[in-house]
């Protein structure tokens, strides 16, 4: 898979932030207090299930912020599928700054892994069909562009990124404009011609509402697979098609079946578990580090 890195000046805040909120006004109080200053470790970031990588250059941010002599080579990247023992990344430097940046590391890489796992399991399971899975904004506050990016990982597509860059008419914007039809043309007056404008609608009747009107795109909540087989005879081809509510690995087949063009589902950046990833220090590192002295008195 070929993704693009996000830029460093969008992922850089965000590992700040987490550090800052780590470290507090003193620091790694343990590390500097137990560990030499001069000791250096070789440690490997390796997977403990199966899943998905994604989040390795926040990852490696946290690293080289916390100290700069720090060094990350990645044997996998973001997108690939690992399995229990697959080792992601080896890590060297000052063992101070490893085990101060482990955790706002791990953090980030398996919350984003996570997402990206899952994701992989959806799109796994509608692979022979033409629906592609899209996520929301249904996203942790502050860790969107991330979550998004993860979401992409794993094999799916971006939806809107926030609420500037596209029109959805939800049902509550249809029930203070008072049709479908109103809210739609509202809409079309209201922003520019670069703009994309989609609609949600519950029923076959308010889609027909919204294809005499003309849109980009149509959300069809919470049909049943057959109704989205007729919204998708509805629309014929005049706008995409997206289904949402209640999609799971189990359910996704028969909606993606229905020959709608996408899925979207909001649970895979709200609720994805962390895939399990930890940081183990080699054997020959332990040789090679120099090691801990004696500790003359208790503080």
């Amino acid at each position: 898979m070929n993704l693009a890195s996000l830029p460093r000046v969008i992922v850089e805040p965000l590992v700040r932030a987490a550090l800052a909120e780590d470290l507090g006004l003193a620091g790694d109080i343990t590390s500097a207090a137990v560990i030499p200053e001069e000791h250096r470790s070789t440690v490997v970031m390796a997977a403990r299930q199966p899943g998905v990588v994604a989040g390795l250059d926040a990852a490696e941010l946290a690293f080289q912020l916390v100290d700069p002599a720090i060094t990350l080579r990645r044997h996998l990247p973001d997108g690939a599928a690992v399995e229990p023992g697959s080792v992601i990344a080896t890590i060297e430097g000052p063992s101070r700054g490893l085990l101060t940046a482990e955790r706002t590391a791990l953090n980030f890489l398996g919350h984003l892994s996570g997402i990206a796992s899952v994701t992989a399991g959806i799109v796994a399971a509608i692979r022979n069909t033409r629906a592609s899975v899209v996520c929301t904004r249904k996203t942790t506050p502050g860790l969107r562009a991330l979550e998004k990016w993860a979401v992409r990982a794993g094999g799916g597509m971006n939806h809107r990124f926030a609420l500037h860059d596209a029109v959805l008419i939800k049902d509550n914007h249809v029930a203070i404009a008072g049709s479908v039809a109103e809210a739609i043309q509202r809409a079309k007056a209201g922003v520019g011609h670069m703009i994309k404008i989609e609609v949600e609608v519950d029923t076959l009747e308010q889609l027909r509402e919204a294809m005499g009107e003309g849109v980009d795109a149509v959300l069809l909540d919470n049909m049943t697979p057959d109704q989205l087989r007729e919204a998708v005879g509805i629309v014929a081809g005049r706008a995409i098609t997206e289904a949402s509510g209640r999609v799971t690995p189990a359910t996704a087949p028969a909606i993606a079946a229905s020959g709608v063009d996408l899925i979207s589902v909001g649970w895979l950046t709200h609720s994805a578990p962390v895939l399990d990833i930890g940081l183990d220090f080699l054997d020959a590192a332990s040789e090679r580090a120099t090691p801990l002295p004696r500790v003359a008195q208790a503080f």
